[in-house]
């Protein structure tokens, strides 16, 4: 008896093949020699014939790098791409499309299809199946394409010649034949998964399976196409290895460097709606979001395990409270530009808290601005010593001379209110390392951020940096201001009776 799962599961896939016979209709008066006509001018362009046989797919006009991603397969028989798009880039979509208008043109005749396991390979090879039996259009212009006998789910072969066979990482391809045919043309989709790739010895292992095992089912006398498609999921995974030797590896992501969509049909409004809610709040972790749509896994940091919210004390009772800013040159919101930092952290029994963060692409102006709101944030909270200091090394302080100090100056004679923003021109160590030496603290729970901006949409950008610290890391400015403060409290502000000084500790080892 069929479980309850398999049959909705074949529920479903009959009312796919439903949608396909009601969306593909033919012109049954069209004459025999105006559909040789008509065939022959779609197969000489293949947009054309992706759009006429897959409406249901092609349903926006494809962006550049899927035209030429196209061009590419078509020209070159003999021929290995990775394509590490993004999701929502269609990449398996237009691989079909790919893969089935070679097949009628009788570019490719034997086919395999790869995943990290057969049941995921039947999945992905079961759209093929249903559309070769329900496609009236391909029906109408290629015949009947299912055979009696020939005809599983992990493998057919069509009455029109070629075939497809499924198989999960590991399993023998040896034999794979089509009559005397050996197969030439190899898809491998979504090989890599987060668990393979945390064990080294499993992706060189599957990877070398495909080099060692796959590959050479091959024939030497014919040509080979080989499609690898999937995102750069880890440092060292399959695609990473085999983008390395392909004749093109092809990185999308979901947005350009300036970001703007790479693809129209996904609007800046989609995509924030996909990232955050309608209050500002991160829907999925920015390190889910670097990993999936923008081929960046450093964003999953190996340097702190955790980021601890709670409770703090009132600012008031804390031993030292620094104010830390992280400027950038930068004079622009533009994606690629570097984010600026402000932060007030405070010293108590030994335990660092995290009080107020902002953090973002900003204006220089902006940044002023947030100085002032920390400046009125430590005002309400009874701080009377205020100890603000800017990172300003040598290569930073013409920025700060030029740019942020007559900021400043406005600042005051527009609020009467002059900010007390010291320079830290300490030369420091490079950036990793210095966040590094906060790990043992985080780890031990002595890191903590205030619970009560948990929904802040800087605190969750916050957050989002501090888990993805690693050497690799684009994205660190709001740590590293973190870092800044906790640093200048341990080594340069000191409490006493009358208040706060500042400067260096004097050592009293010996």
């Amino acid at each position: 008896m069929a479980k309850q799962s398999d049959k909705r599961h074949l529920e479903t896939w009959e009312i796919f093949r439903n949608n396909i016979a009601k969306s593909t209709p033919v012109d049954l008066n069209e004459s025999e020699i105006q559909k040789k006509k008509r065939i022959a001018a779609l197969e000489a362009d293949p947009e054309k014939w992706f759009a006429y046989y897959f409406p249901s797919y092609y349903t926006a006009e494809p962006a550049p790098f899927h035209k030429k991603a196209t061009k590419r397969v078509v020209e070159n028989p003999e021929w290995l791409e990775v394509r590490s798009w993004s999701r929502e880039l269609a990449k398996s979509a237009r691989t079909m499309m790919e893969a089935l208008y070679l097949s009628f043109t009788k570019k490719k005749k034997v086919w395999l299809m790869i995943s990290n396991t057969e049941d995921k390979a039947k999945r992905l090879l079961l759209p093929y199946k249903n559309i070769l039996e329900s496609n009236n259009r391909i029906i109408n212009d290629y015949g009947v394409q299912k055979q009696i006998g020939k005809w599983e789910d992990h493998e057919f072969c069509t009455k029109f010649g070629f075939s497809f066979r499924a198989l999960g990482a590991g399993q023998s391809p040896r034999g794979t034949r089509n009559d005397a045919a050996r197969p030439d043309a190899i898809i491998i989709d979504d090989f890599d998964t987060d668990k393979k790739c945390r064990n080294k010895d499993r992706v060189k292992a599957d990877t070398d399976w495909i080099q060692e095992a796959v590959i050479p089912t091959r024939s030497v006398s014919v040509p080979l196409l080989v499609i690898i498609n999937g995102n750069i999921i880890h440092k060292y995974c399959t695609i990473t290895i085999m983008g390395e030797l392909a004749d093109c590896w092809d990185i999308v992501n979901l947005t350009d460097k300036s970001g703007k969509p790479t693809w129209s049909k996904n609007t800046p409004a989609m995509i924030r709606a996909m990232f955050y809610n309608s209050k500002g709040k991160r829907k999925i972790s920015k390190k889910a979001e670097q990993k999936e749509y923008y081929n960046n896994p450093s964003a999953e940091g190996d340097t702190f395990k955790q980021f601890l919210y709670g409770k703090c004390p009132p600012l008031k009772k804390c031993e030292k409270v620094v104010t830390y800013v992280d400027p950038s040159p930068s004079n622009n919101k533009e994606k690629n530009s570097s984010s600026k930092a402000v932060v007030i952290v405070g010293l108590h029994d030994g335990k660092y808290y995290g009080y107020k963060v902002w953090l973002g692409k900003a204006t220089n102006s902006e940044m002023v601005g947030w100085i002032g709101q920390a400046y009125n944030y430590l005002e309400r909270n009874g701080i009377d010593a205020k100890k603000m200091f800017i990172e300003n090394n040598s290569l930073q302080d013409p920025h700060y001379q030029q740019v942020v100090k007559p900021l400043l100056e406005k600042y005051r004679k527009e609020h009467g209110v002059k900010l007390p923003v010291r320079e830290d021109k300490r030369k420091k160590a490079d950036k990793f390392e210095r966040l590094e030496n906060m790990a043992d603290d985080n780890e031990d729970g002595n890191i903590i951020f205030n619970e009560k901006e948990k929904e802040n949409p800087m605190m969750v950008q916050m957050e989002d940096e501090w888990l993805g610290v690693s050497k690799d890391s684009k994205e660190m400015d709001g740590p590293d201001a973190f870092e800044g403060a906790k640093t200048m409290m341990d080594t340069r502000v000191v409490k006493d009776d009358l208040g706060y000084a500042s400067g260096p500790i004097e050592s009293r080892r010996y």
